[in-house]
């Protein structure tokens, strides 16, 4: 190249460079200011995140937390239809009825039409991600139509809650019929 050819004006890659420069110096001194010591201790975690969950109060409870003092309803829901669903499903977080082993709150009780709701939650034929074959399915006001009651009934009137089948079998049997698999 010709000495006239090259330019005297490269100052802009000049700033350019500078200006990556200090960015590199201001993230990593950034870096070491921001990022907690024990960050990379257990791979890519916060070693020390560890003892700081330990400390978040629990929230949610298993079936079997709510079992000990709920001793009937564990019978019945263990052997009913509903024994896979958790009781916070329906009831709510175990963290707003238990702490510390010490009852703090008492669940909110289900009433009226909030019960048709919740079951309809789960069982509402209109719910097209629903996997019908493993969730008995309803449509209202079809479902109380076709079992020709009044379209005020709700849910619990005819099934118990914990385990939905357990009255409608009884009845079933009573009446000399074949148990509703």
């Amino acid at each position: 190249m010709h000495k006239e050819s090259r330019s005297k004006y490269n100052s802009h890659l000049i700033r350019l460079i500078i200006a990556l420069i200090i960015f590199g110096v201001a993230g990593f001194f950034a870096r070491k200011v921001f990022i907690p010591d024990s960050m990379g201790e257990y791979g890519h975690y916060r070693g020390a995140d560890i003892e700081d969950q330990k400390s978040i109060p629990i929230r949610l409870g298993t079936n079997d937390s709510c079992f000990q003092c709920h001793k009937p309803v564990r019978t019945i829901h263990k052997s009913g239809v509903h024994k896979t669903v958790s009781c916070e499903v329906c009831h709510g977080p175990y963290g707003n009825h238990i702490a510390d082993g010490k009852k703090i709150g008492t669940m909110p009780v289900k009433r009226d039409q909030e019960i048709s709701q919740l079951c309809l939650r789960c069982h509402n034929k209109v719910i097209q991600a629903r996997p019908r074959k493993s969730i008995r399915m309803v449509g209202l006001p079809e479902h109380l139509e076709q079992k020709q009651v009044r379209m005020t009934h709700t849910c619990n009137q005819c099934h118990m809650v914990h385990d939905p089948l357990m009255w409608i079998n009884q009845a079933r049997e009573m009446m000399g019929l074949t148990e509703v698999q």
